[in-house]
């Protein structure tokens, strides 16, 4: 039986006619490439190639084992290929979440390559609020959640939304006529806190407890969802750092959203339980990534 290396070899040498070329081609010197060709002109008996000093073509029973050969390969090539579909085809359900209406329009457009690649695996998309966003990974009730990074205990995809940090506060507030405001503005006003059922590593980056500097911030009530933290934030109760689609999402005549000029942006991804190691979990994640990989090159150009 001929080698998969035999077959390789004599196949781009047949192709190429000459031996450097299929030497650089299959990354091997121009002596295995000639070893090869010689093993194999043993087993059939007779000259594949012609050979002179500064031509190489086939014999007439080397373009007939290369007629033969050649559609073999393609075969063997096409069935490899179906063999990889099939193991990465998903069946069954796929339960996603999205927290924040913004987060929506990027998770769309993974669950359409997902469903595109993966047909028979039905996808139920539903959106969750703070109070039950860890719970529902936590007791299987979802089984990815787009959100935004940190959230303690989960494993992270790849990043599909990022937005730039702004401090929520009272349209009458002093702070509402300001262009843009430092992070050191928290330790002088009191921070609406987000329900403790949250991520602590969500909270921690949203409603630190120090500034850059050191200074303690002051918390403010906790608000149930995040509408009742705007709430709060319109009846003068306090501050609230959020992103900034949240004054597109969430536009209110009582609330104004100010620049944070020194806080790092928010990112947001698919986020699942580290146990989670379904195949539909990891390709949709697989899906996530090219996607957010179309995003960056549309940021680019």
């Amino acid at each position: 039986m001929l080698e998969r290396v035999e077959i390789e070899t004599f196949l781009t040498l047949a192709e190429q006619l000459h031996f450097g070329r299929t030497a650089e081609h299959l990354h091997i010197t121009t002596g295995r490439v000639s070893q090869v060709v010689k093993k194999l002109e043993r087993r059939v008996g007779g000259p594949l190639f012609e050979r002179t000093s500064r031509t190489v073509r086939l014999t007439p029973v080397g373009r007939q084992l290369a007629d033969d050969l050649a559609p073999l390969v393609a075969g063997m090539e096409d069935a490899l290929r179906r063999a990889s579909q099939a193991s990465r085809r998903v069946t069954g359900e796929l339960r996603v979440a999205f927290l924040g209406e913004w987060t929506a329009p990027p998770l769309l457009k993974v669950v359409a390559l997902f469903t595109e690649r993966h047909p028979d695996c039905r996808v139920d998309v539903r959106e969750v609020q703070l109070a039950n966003s860890r719970s529902s990974l936590v007791d299987g009730s979802i089984d990815v959640l787009i959100a935004s990074y940190p959230f303690d205990g989960m494993a992270r995809g790849p990043v599909l939304l990022t937005e730039n940090r702004v401090l929520a506060v009272s349209a009458g507030h002093p702070l509402a006529r300001e262009e843009s405001l430092s992070l050191e503005a928290l330790a002088d006003h009191p921070v609406v806190q987000y329900p403790d059922v949250t991520s602590a590593g969500f909270k921690r980056d949203r409603t630190p407890d120090f500034t850059p500097s050191g200074r303690p911030v002051p918390k403010g009530p906790a608000g149930g969802s995040f509408s009742e933290m705007l709430t709060l934030v319109a009846m003068g109760r306090g501050v609230l750092p959020v992103g900034e689609h949240s004054r597109h999402y969430y536009p209110r005549p009582d609330v104004a959203y100010v620049p944070l000029r020194d806080a790092p942006p928010i990112e947001r991804g698919p986020i699942w339980r580290e146990d989670n190691t379904a195949k539909s979990v990891r390709e949709f994640v697989r899906a996530a990534a090219d996607v957010a990989s179309g995003l960056l090159d549309e940021a680019v150009h």
